[in-house]
C-alpha cells in the first residue's frame, strides 16, 4: 500500500474543499459525500480535510453557513438599491434574487433549511448564529419597508417578517421539489407573491 500523500497547501484549502463538496452534493446528493471522496476529488491527502472539518456534519454546517452569508449579501444589495427603486420594486427585486439563489443553489438551500442538519444532524454554534443573524437582517429590512408604507404599520414587524419569509420559502420549496418547473411561471408566480404579500399587509 502506498504511503504517498498528496500536497494540499494550494491557495485557500478550506474554500476549495467547500467548493468541491458542493460539486459532489450537486452530482449525487448529500449521501454521496464523504471525507474520503472529498479528499480524492480535491487531490489532497485523506487527512487534509480534517484540518478544517472534524467530520461530515461539520462540513455540511460550513456549506450551510456559506449559503446564509450569500443570502445576507442579497438583502444588502437590495437595501442599497432602495434609493433608486420604490419600496415595492426593491422588495420584488430581492424576492426574485432570493428565488434565483434557491433555484441555482438547490443543494446549499436544502442544507440551510432542511432536516439533514436541523433535524437529523447536529447544528454547530456558528451555523445557529449565522442563521439567526440572517433572519435579523431580514427583519430589520422588513421593518424599514414597513416604515416606508409597504406593509401595514399596525402589524408587528416580526410577524410580517415571519409571514413573508414563510411565503417566500414555501415558493422556493415548490420549485426545488419539482412541483413547478416552468421558468416563465417561476417569474410570474414570484411577482404575484410579492403583490399578494403587499396587498395582504396594507
Amino acid at each position: 500500500m502506498s504511503t504517498e500523500t498528496k500536497p494540499y497547501h494550494h491557495g485557500d484549502l478550506r474554500q476549495t474543499l467547500l467548493d468541491v463538496a458542493n460539486d459532489i452534493i450537486a452530482e449525487g446528493g448529500v449521501e454521496s459525500l464523504s471525507i474520503r471522496k472529498l479528499a480524492e476529488r480535491a487531490s489532497v491527502s485523506r487527512t487534509a480535510p480534517y484540518h478544517h472539518f472534524k467530520d461530515k456534519n461539520a462540513l455540511l454546517c460550513a456549506i450551510a453557513e456559506q449559503g446564509f452569508l450569500n443570502q445576507n449579501r442579497l438583502v444588502s444589495l437590495a437595501v442599497k438599491e432602495t434609493d433608486a427603486l420604490s419600496p415595492a420594486q426593491a422588495f420584488e427585486h430581492y424576492v426574485l434574487a432570493y428565488l434565483r439563489f434557491a433555484e441555482q443553489e438547490q443543494q446549499t438551500y436544502d442544507l440551510m433549511y432542511g432536516r439533514e442538519i436541523w433535524k437529523t444532524g447536529e447544528v454547530s454554534d456558528s451555523l445557529k448564529d449565522i442563521a439567526h443573524n440572517s433572519f435579523k437582517v431580514w427583519l430589520h429590512w422588513i421593518n424599514e419597508l414597513q416604515k416606508q408604507g409597504l406593509f401595514n404599520q399596525q402589524l408587528p414587524s416580526l410577524r410580517v417578517a415571519q409571514a413573508s419569509w414563510a411565503s417566500l420559502h414555501g415558493l422556493c420549496r415548490l420549485f426545488i421539489d419539482g412541483v413547478y418547473v416552468n421558468r416563465e411561471e417561476f417569474e410570474d408566480i414570484a411577482k404575484t407573491t410579492v403583490q399578494l404579500l403587499i396587498h395582504q399587509h396594507k
